[in-house]
């Protein structure tokens, strides 16, 4: 049995928060990305974040956003983490780090191998790096679109120097072959746990997070 730390990205209910922290999820992700059928006001972050049980990372989920956003949000949600998912520049992250005093995942896109050495960028900077699947150019969500990528591109990268967890495409029926091509040791599913687009099924978490663990 391995000791993979999920994360499950989009929640939006009680219910969506329960059944993660059912499942053993180590990562509960708020998403803040207005377009994006999974975003949640601060409010109702608030109002979840009290759900979530003691050692639960409580993860917000922001594009490219302004420090009065982040002032109002870390005023009011008591997150654990916070994951730049735009094209924040590697001295945005480090400008982040420094003002809010949150760990800071950085999402990176990969369809190539020229992505890596982007990957290795940012990796001076952030906490932790989230490798997911490059958005489709004429996507409207930077993330979340249900798509994978080539995982013989991690291959051999397991020990980079900080933590990454992998995000793209990942359902509970393909989970177990990713972290097998991958070695990761923590893994990000929005779509692959959802009966419909921005809705959770309790019985999907609970199975994307055992899949993920019987590695």
């Amino acid at each position: 049995m391995s000791q993979v730390r999920a994360k499950i990205c989009g929640l939006k209910t009680s219910g969506d928060v329960n059944a993660t922290a059912k499942a053993g999820a180590a990562y509960a992700g708020f998403n803040f990305f207005a377009k994006s059928p999974r975003s949640v006001t601060v409010e109702t972050a608030a109002q979840l974040s009290v759900v979530c049980p003691v050692g639960l990372c409580k993860v917000g989920l922001v594009v490219d956003v302004s420090n009065d956003f982040l002032d109002l949000l870390t005023a009011d949600v008591p997150l654990d983490m916070l994951q730049l998912h735009g094209g924040e520049t590697p001295q945005r992250v480090a400008e982040i780090k420094a003002r809010y005093g949150l760990p800071v995942m950085k999402v990176i896109g990969v369809s190539g191998p020229e992505d890596i050495e982007t990957i290795n960028t940012y990796m001076e900077v952030a906490d932790q790096i989230l490798v997911d699947a490059k958005a489709p150019k004429d996507a409207v969500l930077p993330g979340g679109n249900g798509i994978s990528f080539d995982w013989s591109l991690l291959a051999g990268k397991k020990y980079w120097q900080r933590p990454w967890m992998l995000a793209g495409g990942l359902t509970p029926e393909n989970v177990g072959e990713a972290i097998r091509k991958t070695g990761a040791t923590q893994v990000d599913v929005a779509s692959g746990v959802e009966r419909t687009a921005g809705e959770k099924s309790p019985e999907l978490i609970e199975a994307f997070v055992s899949a993920s663990q019987s590695v």
